[in-house]
């Protein structure tokens, strides 16, 4: 695609890198698709696949840690679409970088002369996808050690574009301005891409917009496809809300017999997850969501059992993976509090593992600082690693 990508992205909007809509197929298809023209702006003109499959590639490397394959695979790759991304932005004229035209995929919002409108200026997820691949490609650069200027010329960049904006009704906006939806509960809630899979927004860096994101969600409300489900699920257990996150894995294992195209979620008899009629992101997504209510690693720490609902009181999970190349051999609880965990590094650096109480490693010091945030109190304990030694995390 990042080959197929750089032609459209020369041919057809003159610019350098790669670009690439939200199709494909098996001859990496990259051009923007609907009906030869025909399709409707509101799904067939959205033009960020680039930065979000770059952000693949660089995950590959998050969890493995293989500089080889950061070098001669992820960075061309990713470096390639930053070129795009930073020719596409543009001048909003109060000296913010945007995207225009601009698309948030499959909604509407009611413009000023009260018409139903899907293009417009600066959309939100547009911004979240572009700040996630140079903030992953200035990284990648530093760790290489290469591209200096260019590393520069996307942290310029970074720093002048449109921040993320609150609304009047408290809720993270969709769109330059504060437009109103045209369906308040619309299954897509593309905007908040930035708290997942992205990592703009948490409740520790970002109490505010983190607030916000929940806002919206209650507001989208708990409906919706199959996938638009499974994507509530990691956004709730992102939130930290590991009540709400399994609410919905209950709904989208609800039966679903609606062969035809419409809003109604749920899964088949076989187990397939119903858009309908059928996609995998449903069934990979609600995995991802349960991933995610037992372990999160994107903010460059391991946070154990950051949404456990109610509902698991007890149990244990074997084998999850997390950022910088650590595995979690094992992770178990008891009414609802961490008993023991151990996690196997694979790199020599220092490791942060965040808890909802203190701890302690077997056999060495950590360095323990206590947090509040909207989320609640927890602790950030900091260590030094070996690689392939295994360490046991024991309450205090």
């Amino acid at each position: 695609m990042s080959k197929t990508g750089a032609d459209i992205a020369k041919n057809m909007y003159g610019m350098p890198g790669w670009v690439a809509g939200h199709n494909s197929d098996i001859w990496a298809l990259t051009n923007p698709v609907g009906h030869v023209g025909k399709g409707d702006p509101v799904w067939a003109n959205w033009i960020m696949g680039a930065p979000w499959v770059s952000q693949h590639v660089w995950e590959k490397y998050a969890y493995r840690g293989d500089k080889t394959y950061l070098k001669n695979t992820a960075y061309p790759v990713m470096k390639s679409a930053a070129e795009f991304c930073l020719a596409w932005l543009t001048d909003d004229g109060n000296g913010n970088l945007i995207t225009s035209p601009s698309t948030s995929p499959e909604n509407r919002f009611l413009g000023e002369d009260g018409k139903a409108w899907a293009v417009t200026k600066g959309a939100t997820m547009d911004l979240a996808l572009i700040r996630n691949l140079l903030g992953n490609t200035i990284e990648a650069s530093q760790i290489l050690n290469i591209d200096a200027d260019f590393r520069n010329k996307m942290s310029v960049a970074l720093s002048k574009m449109l921040p993320y904006q609150v609304g009047k009704a408290g809720n993270l906006q969709e769109w330059a301005s504060d437009y109103a939806d045209t369906d308040p509960t619309h299954r897509h809630v593309s905007h908040l891409f930035c708290l997942h899979p992205g990592n703009d927004i948490s409740a520790n860096k970002t109490p505010e917009l983190f607030n916000a994101c929940k806002k919206t969600l209650e507001t989208r409300g708990d409906g919706g496809t199959g996938w638009s489900r499974a994507w509530k699920i990691a956004f709730w257990a992102r939130l930290l809300d590991g009540n709400h996150a399994y609410k919905l894995i209950q709904s989208d294992l609800e039966l679903c017999t609606d062969r035809g195209f419409s809003e109604i979620g749920g899964t088949y008899p076989n187990l397939l997850n119903a858009c309908p009629p059928y996609q995998i992101d449903g069934n990979f997504g609600v995995v991802e969501g349960i991933s995610e209510m037992l372990l999160q690693s994107h903010l460059k720490e391991i946070y154990l059992l950051p949404a456990l609902p109610d509902a698991w009181a007890n149990g244990t999970v074997c084998g999850l993976k997390a950022r910088g190349g650590f595995t979690i051999e094992k992770l178990s609880w008891k009414k609802g509090k961490l008993t023991n965990a151990v996690i196997l590094s694979s790199t020599s650096g220092v490791c942060k593992l965040r808890t909802q109480q203190p701890i302690q490693i077997k056999g060495i010091n950590i360095e323990s600082k206590e947090e509040i945030s909207p989320a609640g109190k927890t602790w950030l304990n900091t260590f030094t690693t070996k690689a392939g030694k295994k360490y046991t995390i024991v309450p205090i």
